[in-house]
Parts: C-alpha cells; sequence; structure tokens
C-alpha cells in the first residue's frame, strides 16, 4: 500500500471540490470514446478512496494490468488538468493571456500573420491592465518577431513604439526579477536562522541586502515593483527584529490593494500574505487596537467569493486568521479560551494536510504548546513541544531553541526536579552549539540550574534577582526574539507576585486598552 498522498494523481483527485468532480465527468463524456471512459472508472476509484491502493484499483477496473494502469493514470492526470483549466480559464486573467498567446502561435503557425498579430495586441492591452508585465515580454517578442519576418503593413511609428515598449518591458522584468529575489532569499534566510542574534549577523543581513537592491529605487513603479520592494524592507526589518519598521513596510504592502482595488482579485496570494504580515507586525508590537481592526478586515475578506476562489486562497485565510486568533489569545491573556481552539485547529490541520508545510505545522505545535503553557497544563505543552524536539531539526534554529527552553520551564513548573539538572545542562548545550545563547536566556539557566531544592523564601529571592536582571533588556532589539517566542518577564512576574501567568498579561492588556 503506498503512503498516503504519495501518488500524484490521488493527491489531485482528493484536492478537487464538487463542482471541479461534476465538470470533469462532463468534460470527459464530451471529449472521449468509450474506451477512454475507463478513466471514468479510474477517476471514481480513486475519488472514494481514503488512502491510495493500487490493489483495490486494479481490481476495482477490469482488463488492465499495471503497465496499463500506468498509462491510464497518466491520461487521467493531463484530462483533469485540461478540464480544469477550462473551468477555471473565465476568472483567471493568466489562463486568458497564456490562451490568446497560444492562439497567436497557432494562427501564425498557420501564415495568417495579421490575425495574430490582431490577438497580440489584444492580449497586450489585457496584460497591461492587469500589470502581467511577464506575459507581456512573451506578447511582444512574438510580435517583434512577425514585424520582423515578415511584410504586415505596419507603420514605421508602430514599429519604433514596439521597439521602445520591449525595453522598458525588459528593465520593468529586470526590477521585478531582483526584487523578487530579494524578498525570496530574505524568506529563507528566516526559515533557516530566525532572527539575528548579533552585530555580526546584523552586519552580514544589511550588506546583503543593500547590494541586492536596484541601483536607482526612484524608477521603482508600479504594483510588481513596489509590491516586492515592500515585502523585501518586510522581511529585512522583521529578521533585524525592527518591528517598526515591519510594521510600516507591511501597512504599505496592503495599501498596495487599496491604491489598485482590482489587483486584489489577480494577486490574491499575495494580498493574503500581507494581511498575515501586518497580523504579526501588530502582535510583535502588542498593538493591540490595531491588531483587532486588521484581524476584523481580514475575517470580513475571509467570507468574500474572493477568498474561497482557489483551494491556496480558502486554506491560507484559514490559516492565517487561525494563528492571529492564536497570538490574539497569547497576548491578552485568554488562555482558557486560547485552549478550547485546539480540537478545531487539528481538525484544520488534518483537513489541509494537502496544502500545509511542515514549517508552518511547527509554528502551530509551538503556539498551541504556548497556550497550554499559559493554562498551566504542563504536560499538555510537553505533548506539542515534543512534536518540535523531535521533529525536522533543519527549519528555524530559534524555535528549535525556544521550544527545548518551554520544554525545561514545563518540567521546572511540574516539580520534576530530578531531571532539571541534565535537561538544563542538555538545553544549554544545544543552545550553545547553535550559538543561539543571548543575555536573557544565559540568566534564565543561571536562575534554573541555581534552584533545584532550595527552600521557597530563597528561590523568591532568586526569582526577583532573575526579573531584575531581564526586565531592562524587553526593549533591547538582539534580546526582543527572547520575548517573542516566551514571555518570559511575565512567566517571572506571577512568580513573584503569586499570579497565574495569565492573569499578569491579562492586566497589562487591559491597563493598555484603558489609555
Amino acid at each position: 500500500m503506498a503512503t498516503r498522498f504519495s501518488d500524484a494523481l490521488f493527491h489531485l483527485v482528493k484536492s478537487l471540490e464538487k463542482a471541479e468532480k461534476r465538470h470533469f465527468k462532463i468534460y470527459i463524456k464530451r471529449s472521449s470514446d468509450k474506451e477512454d471512459l475507463k478513466v471514468v472508472q479510474l477517476f471514481d476509484a480513486l475519488d472514494k478512496m481514503s488512502e491510495y491502493d493500487e490493489k483495490v484499483v486494479l481490481k476495482k477496473i477490469s482488463g488492465i494490468d499495471k503497465s496499463k494502469l500506468a498509462n491510464l493514470k497518466s491520461h487521467l492526470y493531463k484530462e483533469l488538468l485540461a478540464s480544469l483549466r477550462l473551468l477555471k480559464s473565465r476568472d483567471n486573467v493568466d489562463l486568458q493571456l497564456s490562451e490568446h498567446l497560444d492562439n497567436a502561435r497557432i494562427l501564425y503557425n498557420k501564415g495568417l500573420k495579421i490575425q495574430s498579430l490582431r490577438i497580440l495586441e489584444k492580449a497586450k492591452e489585457l496584460a497591461r491592465a492587469n500589470q502581467k508585465f511577464n506575459t507581456l515580454v512573451q506578447l511582444t517578442s512574438l510580435e517583434k518577431k512577425i514585424e520582423i519576418l515578415h511584410i504586415t503593413r505596419s507603420s514605421t511609428e508602430k514599429t519604433r513604439q514596439l521597439a521602445e515598449e520591449s525595453m522598458e518591458v525588459s528593465r520593468h522584468i529586470e526590477r521585478v526579477t531582483r526584487l523578487s529575489g530579494l524578498a525570496l532569499l530574505l524568506y529563507r534566510w528566516y526559515v533557516i536562522n530566525g532572527h539575528t542574534r548579533n552585530e555580526t549577523e546584523e552586519k552580514d543581513v544589511r550588506t546583503f541586502f543593500k547590494n541586492y537592491l536596484p541601483p536607482n529605487l526612484s524608477e521603482v513603479s508600479g504594483f510588481y515593483e513596489q509590491l516586492y520592494l515592500y515585502q523585501s524592507y518586510c522581511w529585512y526589518a522583521f529578521i533585524r527584529q525592527d518591528f517598526l519598521m515591519n510594521y510600516r513596510y507591511a501597512r504599505k504592502w496592503v495599501d498596495l490593494y487599496k491604491a489598485d482595488p482590482q489587483m486584489k482579485s489577480i494577486e490574491t496570494g499575495h494580498y493574503i500574505k500581507g494581511m498575515h504580515s501586518l497580523l504579526n507586525a501588530h502582535f510583535a508590537l502588542r498593538d493591540y487596537r490595531g491588531f483587532d481592526a486588521s484581524l476584523k478586515e481580514f475575517e470580513t475578506y475571509a467570507d468574500t467569493p474572493e477568498a474561497h476562489r482557489h483551494d491556496n486562497f480558502r486554506v491560507h485565510t484559514s490559516i492565517y486568521i487561525t494563528s492571529a486568533r492564536i497570538n490574539s489569545h497569547l497576548m491578552k491573556g485568554t488562555f482558557q479560551d486560547g485552549v478550547k481552539m485546539v480540537p478545531e485547529i487539528e481538525a484544520n490541520l488534518a483537513e489541509y494536510a494537502l496544502f500545509v508545510d511542515s514549517h508552518r505545522i511547527m509554528l502551530f505545535n509551538y503556539k498551541i504548546a504556548s497556550l497550554y503553557f499559559g493554562n498551566r497544563d504542563f504536560d499538555k505543552a510537553i505533548d506539542y513541544l515534543h512534536r518540535i524536539i523531535h521533529g525536522p531539526g533543519e527549519l528555524r534554529v530559534d524555535l528549535q531553541c525556544y521550544a527545548r527552553l518551554q520544554h525545561l520551564l514545563s518540567h521546572y513548573e511540574l516539580g520534576n526536579y530530578d531531571i532539571l539538572d541534565s535537561l538544563s545542562k542538555s538545553v544549554h548545550r544545544f543552545f550553545s552549539k547553535m550559538k543561539n545563547l543571548t543575555i536573557v536566556e544565559k540568566a534564565m539557566f543561571d536562575f534554573l540550574q541555581h534552584s533545584f531544592g532550595y527552600p521557597p523564601k530563597e528561590i523568591q529571592a532568586r526569582l526577583e534577582k532573575f526579573l531584575d536582571q531581564v526586565q531592562h533588556l524587553e526593549k533591547s532589539r538582539f534580546e526582543t526574539r527572547s520575548f517573542a517566542y516566551l514571555d518570559i518577564i511575565s512567566w517571572a512576574e506571577s512568580k513573584v507576585k503569586g499570579k497565574t501567568m495569565e492573569a499578569v498579561i491579562r492586566q497589562k492588556y487591559l491597563s493598555s486598552s484603558r489609555k
């Protein structure tokens, strides 16, 4: 039996919605002869399976062996894509432009050059209106080829304009390519390393960022150039823990769509990601009002047909809103309400298993563990932290470190003193190996290693000393990550004041809300 979703065709079939399945059945019965209707039998067999099992498939379709099944699967895969293309082309500009380009090529190859040029002109108008410059390059390239190789009776002025347009589009594409590449490489840096930890890393990121920017930013114009520029600045600021700059550029990113509303339906994925980045910026700054307003705006958007137009949009909108709701509980101290979300979150992650990457799952596991930790359900927190500690180690060094630190604190809260000494040393070694130890973390390890078996009064004094050591570091940029991943100050305050962590964070939120 194959592993679930290991078969690409099975993966595609299970991703289809009811309307897409219905359209495929109509499409295939119109376009295929009776012999080809075995693909419908294969489709039905896969659709009814919860896991892919080739032996079951062979039993359900008579007259085929493994070699014939391979060909049938390949045929079904192509027909499914053709059906989806036909169904989705009406509401997808990229598919429409691709169809125009294909038609223009077919007409040109038939020798119908003038008809081909007319379609190209129509497609260029559509591409310009929707700022699809990558396709515009292909359209102008074919148009230039026709004009150069044949007498088309075009005016000399038009050919001059075509040459100038081609050069301008090329310059635009070069800037977009450079900026989108920068945003992607910064994202990669963050996934591998997390936030900068010292002046050396800060200098490296700053040098890389400045060297990769286009030489003349004053030439940056148009939706896509600005979009990738703002994304790059967002990642640059976030990596450096400059959360105010991160907020400013996340705001610019989202505001691009307010300035050009049609782009929300054309580049929906970037809008959804922009709202996610904006919510994260509000969270990092503890901007409660801004966070609530942006979350409400995003939730309203999630109910629109546009947000449900494609699986990617629907799934990621849901994931980002869920993440924001968890963050809301974390920063407002409503941990009891937060843990009530967990069963639904788990169900959604199972439903979205096709679409959710391991990095996103790791983040959810850490956030859920933080909810349980704040709710004093430390055994549950440990269960979720184990998923990170024993999960893929190549992602997010910083998250790996903080999962171990929260795991250590959970055992401390449970009074498992017999394992704390060895566990503390193990976590310390992991941090040191990853070169990830900050002043706050050093103070934390020092406190834990010298608090085993002491009487309550002495532990209280040590807690007060630890709190005094770290409280003033909350505004230090290279220490910020310590508080972003684990609200260690609120934890220490709860121990000193004899209150729950939930009560301490809740009071901070209520005090800030009254200002």
